[in-house]
């Protein structure tokens, strides 16, 4: 093994024999070490958090090919559990390869350290396994040395990349658009929000034909508009085989108490739209897994010009998605408009009251959503439950009547990124209400809606589809 960019490092004296059986479980050791010794904040800051072993497991499980020289990148590579991983899937192939190549980003220094000695214990069970084994660690910046790469068309001074798997827990995190990131993506002609597609699409341009990518990232990017150029490009060039769902948020990467949504997704770059597998399970250990086949085309429809991508887990909410797909009526053809709540309570706070009360409006918080419907007022919130009348807060209330009222952030542990709610003026029985700044609210020009159309707006915001 030889390292590109970065230190050296002499492997101690191994304790116990490396295998491919045993290899997993040991660079699991030294991410848990490496965890207890990383800044949390600067973790946080960097938007990468360590793949534990059983994620690595089933993720280098997903791989289909057996070539028999394996070329893998594994960019963000933490302490390259998820390298370890292929590599021990690999050795227990019925045929497995001749040679095994890895490619390995990362630019935080302590992991790095870990990572070369995760490379010397693949080295070690590839040995034990009859496999030639060549390890480069590569201590810069995966973007900018990427992009390079693709620009110069090449992976080592024009040669072109030979690279067959790719293997990603990449980072997530936004990035800056005066960024020198920004401006390295740009120069291939890739433009997108966050750094996890742009680690997705410089690897997919990196792979050769028929290569295969296997990756655990926020579910975030399947739809809306800020990733649709990346949807566009990455479904022109690489078709999905197999998309997994972790029925608990929590679980993926619980060490550090995230509860981002996440997928694993394995995609070919091919041509071929063959059928693709949508699995679920609680989580990574779980045995008992859901498995939905589905055409790709009801996974991508081929005219749909956002290119989302519908994940639905089994046939009913398969057909309650084909029925919500066919409501294309747009706000404004409904007479229907969306609006930001009025109050900064900041800013009113001299108006704010604890509890209703004498030329006292209700006034609504996220605080007070329940279940699809309003709960006011709350004695037990910290926030205010009223706003007092004046002339001057008299431009921040609307008439009383039916809203649909959304959350503009919902908390990590929402079931749900949008969560909704009706209020009515029986549940909160006043002339006029007050909207808080962190919701949004639909109405019909400046008036509340119709009891069943808010309902059936509200149901239809609630619904994954």
């Amino acid at each position: 093994m030889h390292a590109t960019l970065s230190h050296s490092f002499i492997a101690p004296q191994q304790k116990h024999a490396v295998t491919p059986d045993t290899l997993v479980s040991m660079v699991d050791f030294l991410r848990i070490e490496a965890s207890l010794k990383l800044d949390q904040t600067r973790q946080s800051e960097m938007g990468q958090f360590l793949t534990p072993a059983s994620v690595a497991r089933m993720m280098a499980s997903m791989f289909a090919a057996r070539p028999m020289s394996l070329r893998v990148l594994d960019a963000g590579a933490g302490v390259g559990s998820l390298s370890a991983a292929l590599v021990a899937e690999a050795c227990r192939w019925e045929t497995p390869p001749r040679e095994i190549h890895l490619l390995a980003y990362e630019v935080e220094p302590l992991l790095v350290d870990y990572l070369l000695r995760t490379f010397e214990l693949c080295g070690a069970a590839c040995r034990a396994a009859g496999i030639r084994f060549i390890g480069e660690v590569r201590k810069e910046d995966f973007v900018k040395a990427a992009t390079t790469i693709v620009r110069e068309n090449g992976l080592f001074h024009g040669e072109r990349a030979h690279i067959n798997a790719a293997i990603l827990n990449p980072p997530y995190r936004k990035i800056n658009t005066d960024s020198a990131t920004r401006r390295h993506l740009s120069d291939v002609g890739i433009e997108t929000t966050n750094l996890y597609t742009a680690f997705l699409w410089l690897a997919e341009k990196m792979l050769e034909s028929a290569g295969e990518m296997v990756a655990i990232t926020p579910r975030s990017y399947c739809n809306g508009p800020y990733f649709r150029g990346f949807r566009k490009a990455f479904s022109r060039s690489m078709k999905f085989r197999r998309i997994h769902v972790f029925e608990s948020r929590s679980c993926a990467f619980s060490d550090d108490e995230v509860l981002q949504e996440n997928i694993i997704v394995h995609a070919e770059k091919s041509n071929d739209p063959a059928k693709v597998a949508i699995t679920a399970s609680a989580g990574p250990q779980d045995e008992d897994c859901t498995v939905r086949e589905i055409e790709h085309e009801q996974l991508i429809d081929p005219a749909d010009d956002g290119a989302f991508i519908h994940i639905v887990t089994d046939e009913l909410q398969h057909e309650i998605g084909l029925c919500m797909r066919g409501l294309t009526s747009t706000l404004p053809e409904l007479s229907l408009a969306v609006s930001t709540g009025r109050v900064v309570d900041f800013r009113a706070a001299p108006m704010l009251r604890a509890q209703p009360g004498e030329n006292a409006v209700p006034l609504i918080y996220p605080t007070h959503f329940l279940n699809g419907v309003i709960r006011w007022p709350r004695a037990d919130s910290k926030k205010p439950n009223a706003i007092l009348l004046t002339e001057a807060t008299r431009v921040l209330l609307v008439p009383a009547g039916n809203y649909v009222l959304v959350k503009r952030f919902s908390a990590k542990e929402e079931r749900r990124r949008i969560v909704a709610a009706v209020i009515e003026p029986e549940s909160v029985p006043n002339s006029q209400f007050a909207f808080e700044n962190h919701l949004n609210y639909y109405h019909m020009t400046g008036t509340g809606l119709p009891q069943e159309l808010a309902w059936g707006l509200r149901n239809y915001l609630k619904t994954p589809f």
